[in-house]
């Protein structure tokens, strides 16, 4: 009886150190599950951010046409309707001048006068040669008649009569030669009054009185320069790919610095009709009313031609360009995240945009600053452009 009594505690113990240890193994089992899957699920979820992260942000616009037009702007330079130098006709020294810069003229008006001594006295000579070549015409004549006369009696030989006739004729080749030298004299003389070749306004004064006036084979300096700015000239060099649009009869808008917020309207009224071979532009010729004399010439100018839209062609931003050996290519997405490669045609370049002749859809989803290394069937995702989660390519 005592020995079945002492061994009940020790099965009891037992027992309970088995259950114990149970319900440990249990506990390290659960934990050690529970670890292996937290981890699985930490690699799954880092793997599924790691590809959410690789999949690039992109932004997208559409291509669109210009439905008001564009505006041209080009540099221009202003001149006047009419503008000439005045140079002296005969030599001299100036003696008087009547007009400065800035004198408003009319056709003909003195500007100045030449003293030219050496002139006169060639002219005083001339018509000295002048008399003596009439005088000896009148006697040559005279001799002739007579001669006529005594060769119908056969009272002198044919020969001396032929010989006073071509005397005759002498004197009077000699006589037309003097009066022509005194014609041309007297066209110098009138050269000594500097006038005005049409009306405007004197823009230079290169003389003064006492200067020395040269009129030889080599022209000297220039005494005063006539503009007439009632009238302005501005020239355009239109770029090849515009010179179509240029047009007679077409408007324009010149703004100037000294005029801010001003437009001033113009006219296009030829072109050159040929380009430049050098610089591939189109010389264009606008006239512009300057009856209030507000615009000065040689001023610079901006000409803005307004350019009809054109339907067909439609335009991209600048930056959906990609510039790559087999030609300009864009990117697009089709099928809703994947970039689609596409040729175009590039027409004219506005700057801050491109015209697309071909290779493109109004529909299409083109991608802004897409990335260099962008290939087909690379996967995007589109968000709002300036969105949450976006990043440059």
């Amino acid at each position: 009886m005592l020995e079945r009594a002492s061994y009940a505690p020790d099965e009891k113990l037992r027992r309970k150190i088995r259950r114990n240890a149970l319900i440990l193994l249990v506990v390290a089992v659960i934990l050690a599950a529970w670890g292996i899957a937290s981890r699985v699920l930490a690699r799954n979820a880092l793997a599924r951010e790691t590809a959410a992260e690789s999949v690039v942000s992109v932004v997208t616009v559409h291509p669109g046409r210009a439905s008001t037009g564009e505006d041209l702007v080009l540099p221009a330079t202003v001149r006047a309707n009419a503008e000439a130098p005045i140079y002296a006709r005969t030599s001299g020294y100036l003696k008087a001048w009547y007009t400065d810069i800035g004198t408003p003229v009319r056709k003909g008006q003195l500007l100045a006068r030449i003293d030219t001594p050496e002139v006169d006295q060639q002219l005083a000579q001339a018509l000295a040669d002048l008399a003596s070549a009439r005088a000896n015409l009148a006697l040559a004549v005279s001799t002739n008649a007579r001669w006529r006369k005594l060769l119908a009696t056969d009272s002198v030989s044919r020969q001396d009569a032929d010989q006073k006739a071509a005397d005759a004729a002498a004197k009077k080749a000699a006589e037309e030669s003097a009066a022509a030298n005194v014609a041309r004299l007297r066209e110098l003389e009138s050269f000594k009054r500097v006038v005005a070749p049409f009306d405007g306004v004197v823009t230079a004064r290169n003389t003064d009185v006492g200067a020395l006036v040269n009129a030889g084979e080599t022209a000297g300096a220039e005494l005063f320069r006539v503009a007439d700015t009632r009238t302005l000239r501005i020239y355009a060099a239109v770029p090849e790919a515009y010179a179509a649009s240029m047009k007679s009869g077409g408007a324009a808008a010149l703004h100037f610095a000294e005029f801010p917020g001003k437009a001033f309207p113009a006219t296009v009224v030829r072109t050159a009709g040929a380009l430049d071979p050098v610089t591939r532009t189109l010389m264009v010729e606008l006239r512009l009313d300057n009856a209030r004399h507000q615009i000065l010439p040689g001023a610079y100018a901006e000409a803005h031609f307004k350019l009809g839209a054109d339907r067909e062609a439609l335009r991209l931003p600048a930056n959906t360009v990609l510039f790559r050996a087999a030609g300009l290519q864009v990117a697009t997405v089709a099928h809703g995240d994947r970039i689609e490669l596409k040729h175009i045609v590039e027409g004219r370049d506005f700057g801050t945009s491109i015209e697309v002749l071909s290779g493109l859809d109004a529909r299409d989803l083109v991608i802004v600053n897409p990335p260099d290394s962008s290939v087909d069937g690379e996967r995007v995702r589109i968000v709002a452009a300036g969105g949450a989660g976006a990043r440059s390519p």
